[in-house]
């Protein structure tokens, strides 16, 4: 579950990214991530558990320096590490987490129920910004999607779910999901507990969740937001593998093309 903030504002923003947002100066997500973080008084601790490239971390911590903030990579690559008080004692100081892309399965086997991540929760709670790239998106929620099929259907076998870090119960995230055919795979994730809101979000677009649960779309795609809220039935419990999820009493998600934008907010949860 998310840590609880003393005051509702008080929580930091979670900044779900579809991946490929280029490592440019220009970039305008990682421009608006750094201002948010307090641009040249910003502080931004890089971690690139997720990626198997020694470059990953030192590329992004570079790119960071250059657009004026202070920049550190964290080195976390065994559980062992995410014990180690000095690495804690770092992220402690942070204005601003950044996760890189690579394998997610990466991040919840190294991270998951460390000292680092109860850390990176409590932070995000108190005021730090937490931002994900690709594989890093997808680990900011509860429940986080690890694998799966391309294709428009929902299949009972089409996905496959871990847990995440758990800043917010509110949303699942899928990544490059326009450019990977991924509606099929993030349906089928909502199919298994209708709960939560889906984000689809395109590669190079990033939502800025604010602490009020409002999300600004940053970047050059779309992000699809699917609401279950009106979800009946779910065939889920009973489809054999490989079948595809049969949408029925009523189920009629609400898939929304957000169109990116730098300065208006959009609600996480669409209004009806």
């Amino acid at each position: 579950m998310p840590a609880t903030p003393a005051s509702p504002s008080q929580r930091g923003y979670i900044i779900p990214i579809g991946g490929a947002e280029g490592k440019k100066k220009k970039s305008a997500i990682l421009s608006r991530f750094v201002e948010l973080c307090g641009q040249s008084d910003a502080r931004i601790m890089v971690i690139p558990t997720a990626s198997s490239l020694n470059e990953t971390g030192p590329q992004y911590r570079d790119l960071f320096k250059e657009m004026g903030a202070r920049s550190m990579c964290v080195a976390i690559e065994t559980r062992e590490d995410c014990h180690n008080a000095e690495t804690v004692r770092k992220l402690e100081e942070a204005t601003g987490i950044f996760i890189t892309g690579g394998n997610q399965l990466r991040l919840s086997t190294i991270l998951g129920g460390t000292p680092v991540a109860r850390s990176i929760r409590r932070l995000n709670s108190s005021g730090v910004h937490v931002a994900g790239t690709s594989a890093g998106a997808a680990i900011v929620a509860e429940h986080m999607i690890a694998g799966g099929r391309s294709g428009p259907s929902p299949r009972e076998s089409g996905v496959e779910l871990a847990p995440g870090l758990g800043l917010t119960n509110r949303v699942i995230v899928d990544q490059h999901f326009n450019q990977r055919q991924r509606m099929g795979r993030l349906l089928a994730a909502l199919s298994f507990n209708p709960f939560a809101c889906g984000l689809g979000i395109d590669e190079n677009t990033a939502g800025f969740i604010s602490p009020s649960g409002r999300m600004e779309v940053v970047g050059k795609g779309t992000i699809t937001v699917v609401d279950p809220a009106e979800l009946s039935h779910s065939s889920m419990s009973y489809v054999r593998p490989a079948e595809a999820v049969t949408p029925t009493s009523g189920f009629a998600p609400r898939a929304i093309q957000a169109v990116a934008r730098s300065a208006k907010a959009l609600s996480a949860r669409p209004h009806r």
